[in-house]
Formats: C-alpha cells, sequence, structure tokens
C-alpha cells in the first residue's frame, strides 16, 4: 500500500537544511565545485536542445487554464522610414509553464505552508513574495545525468500506466555504468515526447507514465539537485490514489525543495548517448528572472 504523502514528505523534509531563510532548495547542492566538475563534462562540444519550440501548435489543451503561447506582431516588414529602412518587432503572451519548464518552489503547497514553512498566503495576484523563480536565476547549471528508463525496457515510449520504481532507476543507471554524484541534475527519459511529436497535444495530455512516490526517498538518499523529465509532470499520472492528486509533486517540491523539469524533449541526447555509451553532460539551463513569478520556461542545453 502506497504511504500518504504527508508521511512521507515529514521524513524526507528538507526544511532548514539550508537555513530558515533559504529559497532554493536542493540548487545549494550545486556548489562551485560541482559546476566546474559539470564543465568538464563537455568534452567534445556537441550541443543538444532539450526545449519545445514556442508555438500555437504546442502541446496545451487548456487543462488548469494553461494554453499555448499567442505569438503577436506590433511591426512587420513594411518600411515606415524615409529612409527606405524598418523594423520588425514582436511579442508573446503564455502561461510560464506551457512548455519545457521549470517548476518553481513556489509552485506547490498544502496544508497552508510552501517550501521551507513559506505561507502559502505569500502567494497573492502579485505574484510570489518569497520563493519566486527569479531565486534560481543563477542555478540550473551543473554535471547532468541522463536515466534513460524507456531504452531500458527497450521502447520507444512507456505505457502511460508505467509507474517508475526507485528499482529500475538503479538499474537503468547501472546498465548506463553512471554513478549517480550528490549534487547532479537528474534527466529522466520515458519518451512521452513521442506521444505529442508523433501523435497529438490530446493524446499527450491526457495521461503519462513517470516516478512514484516511493522515487522521493530515492531522490533524497542521492542527494539529487534538480530534477526533469520528458513528460508534463515528472510523475504517473493518474497516480491511482484518489487522496493524491501529484504527491510526487507535493513532496517534491513542497518537502524536499527541488526544482522540476517539465517536458524537455530528450530524444535526441537520447540517441546520441546510446552511440556512445556517455550518459554525463553538461546542462545549463537558467531561468528567467521573472520577478514574483512560480514557473519559467527555458530552452535547456545539454553539452556533452
Amino acid at each position: 500500500m502506497t504511504r500518504d504523502f504527508r508521511a512521507v514528505g515529514r521524513d524526507l523534509s528538507n526544511w532548514g537544511r539550508w537555513g530558515a531563510d533559504d529559497e532554493i532548495g536542493t540548487l545549494n547542492l550545486i556548489t562551485p565545485a560541482r559546476v566546474a566538475a559539470g564543465a568538464a563534462l563537455a568534452r567534445t562540444g556537441r550541443v543538444f536542445d532539450l526545449g519545445y519550440t514556442l508555438s500555437s501548435k504546442g502541446p496545451q489543451v487548456g487543462l488548469g487554464g494553461r494554453v499555448n503561447p499567442v505569438h503577436l506582431m506590433s511591426m512587420t516588414g513594411q518600411s515606415v522610414y524615409p529612409d527606405g529602412a524598418g523594423f520588425a518587432d514582436d511579442f508573446i503572451v503564455m502561461p510560464l509553464q506551457c512548455a519545457t519548464q521549470w517548476d518553481g518552489l513556489a509552485h506547490v503547497f498544502y496544508d497552508g505552508f510552501c517550501y521551507n514553512e513559506v505561507p502559502a498566503s505569500s502567494i497573492t495576484p502579485q505574484g510570489a513574495a518569497r520563493l519566486a523563480i527569479d531565486r534560481i536565476a543563477r542555478g540550473v547549471i551543473g554535471p547532468a545525468v541522463l536515466a534513460d528508463v524507456a531504452r531500458f525496457h527497450g521502447v520507444d515510449c512507456l505505457a502511460p500506466d508505467h509507474g517508475i520504481s526507485p528499482g529500475e532507476l538503479d538499474a537503468t543507471l547501472d546498465r548506463q555504468g553512471v554513478t549517480l554524484v550528490p549534487g547532479s541534475i537528474l534527466l529522466v527519459r520515458t519518451g512521452w515526447t513521442r506521444r505529442f511529436t508523433e501523435g497529438s497535444a490530446a493524446e499527450f495530455m491526457s495521461g503519462e507514465p513517470g516516478l512514484t512516490l516511493e522515487c522521493c526517498a530515492w531522490l533524497r538518499e542521492h542527494d539529487v539537485a534538480a530534477l526533469a523529465a520528458d513528460n508534463w509532470a515528472v510523475e504517473r499520472y493518474p497516480t491511482g490514489d484518489p487522496g493524491a492528486i501529484m504527491p510526487v509533486h507535493y513532496v517534491l517540491i513542497r518537502d524536499m525543495g527541488m526544482t522540476l523539469g517539465e517536458m524537455f524533449d530528450l530524444e535526441a541526447l537520447a540517441a546520441d548517448c546510446a552511440a556512445d555509451g556517455v550518459y554525463e553532460f553538461l546542462l545549463a539551463a537558467p531561468a528567467l528572472k521573472v520577478a514574483n513569478g512560480v514557473g519559467t520556461p527555458l530552452n535547456p542545453l545539454a553539452v556533452k
């Protein structure tokens, strides 16, 4: 029987671990030494773009009020100057979490509190007074590891009801010959991106394979600094537990202070890792400095 997420969260809590005023959680584990170690993993200069294109044809179908970006032109290819020159200009309207993104630590709360005992009431129509996404602007760069769980199982994409266990993460990394060092960023491939790129947004958003609640203790044990996956919510959905809609989110973000990345396109990177057997690399994935924001779009880059 699955444990109650509140009990798991109490056992794994990082509240106070980096001080009462801490606002970046497990990203504290990416020390200057770990950043330097990440830079040393960029041996060939091959760069992999892990971000979705911001487009009206993105993965959103309106759930939770999230829509795809709206791109508008304010100046077009018409010359308006007497010297014959012109300028094009544009702007975009979008939910900050509608495509490849980081979830900030103010994104999830329960029982009235966010990470590190920050009151949920501090999140107002003006945004997050604490734990805002701009706090991590310098924090998401360092050594990263890909755990290609789909390839471990010999499939292009895991089944939608597949819940990834800690044992699967261990077995995947063992087969890849990788030791997960504390302060690393972990990327998990389920293959779910294919449900969007080869299927439809509706199919992609209908459910997903992903991590189970039991993985939270594994992530704490390995002192993972940040976690990202190629699905839209990191964890398996639906969870099968009517009493907990997204328990992995609750424990990792609210209790452990772990920044979560969603909708990372890992297909090209995974193919390259399988080809050369190297599953470690430098990940550069800085947040946009959105004042009082609770999430951020981004275009993460993996460098091997």
